[in-house]
């Protein structure tokens, strides 16, 4: 297990007080086959995580101006009943975002792995959300949107990774692995969306 030790609260990737994931390793792999992700690929999102490194905040800030722009992905941070933005919680989402740059690119793939990816997904689904910050947000994020912002995540990674000097063929190299990693992840993050057994 890759999980490093941090402050950073809710943050719980390694905590095994997490419920375990369903999804076996077999199916894991099977879904890393369905998406062409293999060692190269993680050879590449550790090269990605040490370039990036030092480029966390300002990645955050093109991911959030974006959440701003969009009144309909903001909705998920708004006050129930007053519509407000809740700072607070903005913040405590970001310092996990951040933490979850770093950890897709040196993610080890394996049970406490695929344990948090789970409990992600429910912070995002009605079964979970709002409930590690203890806030009155919306009740959850829509799958719809949850599997679209793949997209921003991916395309706007790209030249962070190109900002020093990688030769343009590592750069390919690692946005691909960067954006099948982001997508294995979406997919998992799903899950407590799907009907039993239909995942």
């Amino acid at each position: 297990m890759n999980a490093p030790a941090t402050d950073i609260p809710g943050y719980r990737y390694g905590d095994p007080l997490l419920a375990p994931s369903p999804l076996t390793p077999a199916a894991l792999a099977e879904l890393e086959a369905s998406l062409l992700f293999g060692p190269d690929d993680v050879a590449a999102l550790k090269r990605a995580g040490t370039i990036v490194a030092d480029r966390i905040e300002a990645i955050l800030d093109v991911w959030y101006g974006f959440v701003a722009s969009q009144p309909h992905l903001l909705a998920a941070f708004r006050e129930h009943g007053t519509g407000e933005p809740i700072g607070a919680y903005l913040t405590a989402v970001r310092r996990r975002f951040g933490q979850w740059i770093l950890d897709t690119c040196n993610a080890s793939h394996d049970a406490a792995w695929l344990a948090w990816q789970e409990e992600i997904g429910r912070r995002h689904h009605r079964s979970g959300k709002n409930r590690t910050d203890g806030v009155n947000a919306s009740p959850y994020v829509p799958l719809r949107h949850l599997l679209a912002l793949v997209m921003p995540i991916s395309l706007t990674m790209r030249p962070f990774l190109a900002e020093k000097g990688a030769a343009p063929a590592e750069v390919d190299a690692m946005h691909a692995a960067w954006t099948k990693a982001v997508l294995l992840q979406a997919i998992l993050w799903a899950r407590p969306y799907v009907t039993e057994g239909e995942f």
